[in-house]
């Protein structure tokens, strides 16, 4: 029987996987139907027929900065997993995506190499993305509820560029052997900011931030921040899953979506590098979160699915003809780089709308930008 560390690393997988397998982000997008799947469909482009300025394709540059470093592509590979012979597999394969691609990569949280520092095995679940993506850019990942000497040995084991620092607050509160205990959580994030040595990202799970947590890791010396929304991997829902009492299943839409929590960080993309994930579905998602203002955007379980369905091959597939896709964008809404995306006007509708009045978020100024 598996350690329930193990199992828990396992049982994230397994209902990843089935909700990516009939989940509608995974749809096939060319459907004419108008309901919104996603608030990224709420989000849409002014169409100008002729410019004064207009560009070449030639002229586009899809490179963009975060995290201390120059990225040749906009897109990374988000944190998923690590601790069992079943991830090992799927983040080596998503590493050889990662190597073939030049997309930065992060491991899942490593906390149970911590709890396991003599588990060679387990250990080389998380290893195996640096041996396999030998001079790629590598993420390690901890909760928030770690120390700053737990953050430096995992950036040691992996020879991390960087360092993630996740937050997950409703996963741990409905997580049956899940933290307790939040009151350190911002003395850690800041101690190791300060001290770790590498460049860190603070990033949620796919439960969305505010504009109030934004500005409070702002203060806390993050500049490099994911607001990483809902709609993409339910880990309410998977933790709901594996318990066996008291029934969560009316926190399982908690949160921010994706859209709306960059809609959130408008006021600080001046202040704070803006990293999105959660819920992308496809190339025009990441268009429409690039004129959100993100710097990057990031792809885990609708990647995790393909490699499950198709291996490293199709993996590689969606990559480039993402990246394609995104470049011929940019010739249609003259963008000469992804983040002059984000001064193309946009116009937002339904829910989304919905939000950006309630929220006090001018919605009106993104309709006019120039």
């Amino acid at each position: 029987m598996q350690p329930i560390d193990q199992q828990r690393k396992d049982d994230h997988l397994i209902h990843a996987l089935k909700q990516h397998a009939v989940s509608p982000n995974t749809a096939n997008t060319s459907s004419t139907s108008t309901s919104p799947v996603s608030s990224f469909d709420n989000v849409r482009f002014v169409h100008h027929a002729i410019q004064t300025d207009g560009i070449a394709q030639s002229e586009i540059s899809l490179s963009t900065q975060w995290a201390g470093t120059e990225h040749p592509v906009p897109l990374y590979i988000n944190g998923m997993t690590g601790g069992s012979p079943a991830a090992k597999r799927y983040n080596q394969q998503l590493a050889e995506i990662a190597r073939e691609t030049g997309l930065p990569m992060a491991s899942g949280s490593m906390s149970i190499t911590l709890k396991n520092p003599t588990d060679d095995e387990i250990r080389e679940s998380f290893t195996v993305i640096r041996s396999t993506h030998r001079n790629g850019f590598v993420l390690a990942n901890l909760g928030a509820g770690k120390t700053l000497e737990d953050a430096k040995k995992v950036v040691d084991w992996l020879e991390a560029d960087a360092l993630q620092i996740h937050l997950n607050r409703p996963q741990e509160v409905i997580m049956p052997e899940g933290d307790r205990d939040f009151s350190k959580w911002s003395d850690h994030i800041q101690n190791i900011i300060e001290n770790v040595g590498v460049p860190v990202v603070v990033k949620e799970v796919g439960f969305g931030m505010s504009r109030e947590s934004i500005a409070h890791l702002i203060q806390l010396g993050a500049q490099t921040i994911d607001i990483s929304g809902r709609g993409g991997t339910n880990f309410a829902q998977i933790e709901n899953l594996r318990r066996d009492h008291l029934d969560f299943t009316l926190l399982e839409n908690w949160g921010q979506t994706t859209a709306e929590s960059l809609l959130e960080s408008l006021p600080y993309q001046d202040q704070t590098e803006i990293l999105a994930s959660g819920g992308v579905r496809h190339y025009y998602d990441a268009v429409r979160a690039f004129a959100l203002g993100t710097r990057a955007v990031g792809l885990s379980g609708h990647l995790l699915h393909l490699v499950d369905q198709g291996g490293v091959t199709a993996g590689v597939e969606f990559v480039q003809s993402t990246l394609e896709a995104i470049r011929h964008c940019c010739l249609l809404l003259n963008a000469r780089c992804v983040t002059d995306l984000a001064h193309c006007p946009i116009v937002l509708t339904g829910e989304l709308k919905d939000w950006a009045t309630a929220r006090g978020i001018d919605y009106l100024e993104l309709a006019q930008r120039r």
